[in-house]
């Protein structure tokens, strides 16, 4: 995943430095720079971005004052000389908030943690993937997915139409599958949140299929599973 960056600060050295940080890390790119909010403000309507480094105190108009006039803005990470806007600044959900002269290393860490963000967006908005099968490149709707189960150096994704056995590690599955839809309850299988018909001791069950649960992840799957809607008396 590329991520576009647009740079707003009214200070040439910092946005000069900030030009430099961006040319040096694989996954960024520069889709500008600004040196005012009002600027900006005409760059956003006609360039895609994804991350705005954002300076604070600037003429005529505050960072601040543009993220709030934003109606859908892109990621902000604040670059500023100030420390009193850090609490007003997390209200407005900014990702990160450094302070200048910022680190090379603390720069990474911030973008690092804007990629963790788009890479999980990203795979919440899909509803497929494609794999390879017997050949072929099969589409596996995340709907379809009953478990997911590991053989030795194969996976097989077991959806109600059939099983796809596939040259993938677990692990890799594993942190493809949005979280929200997917649990992992042992260390050989992944079930479907939304496929499970009934518990039955440290088995679920799904469908025909019975799938174990481990000891030492037993109460977190469960907590996970029932989900505050277990009716009880």
């Amino acid at each position: 995943m590329t991520i576009r960056c647009l740079i707003v600060d009214d200070e040439p050295l910092a946005r000069k430095g900030l030009r430099e940080y961006i040319a040096d890390i694989p996954f960024l790119e520069l889709a500008g720079e600004c040196d005012s909010p009002v600027k900006a403000l005409a760059t956003l309507q006609t360039q895609p971005v994804d991350l705005l480094l954002l300076d604070i105190q600037m003429p005529r108009m505050t960072g601040l004052e543009l993220l709030r006039s934003l109606p859908r803005p892109p990621l902000v990470i604040f670059t500023t000389a100030h420390p009193d806007y850090a609490v007003e600044s997390f209200e407005l959900n900014v990702l990160d908030y450094l302070l200048k002269p910022v680190s090379f290393e603390r720069f990474m860490k911030a973008v690092m943690k804007a990629r963790a963000y788009l890479d999980a967006q990203q795979k919440k908005d899909a509803n497929y993937f494609f794999i390879k099968c017997d050949n072929r490149l099969e589409k596996i709707n995340y709907e379809d997915i009953l478990f997911v189960e590991a053989l030795q150096n194969y996976v097989a994704i077991h959806t109600p139409a059939r099983k796809f056995t596939t040259y993938l590690t677990f692990k890799g599955v594993e942190e493809y599958l949005p979280p929200e839809r997917f649990v992992k309850v042992h260390k050989s299988f992944i079930v479907a949140l939304d496929k499970i018909t009934s518990i039955d001791g440290n088995e679920l069950v799904i469908g025909q299929h019975h799938v174990p649960v481990s000891r030492n992840l037993k109460d977190e799957v469960m907590e996970k599973i029932l989900n505050k809607r277990y009716l009880k008396r």
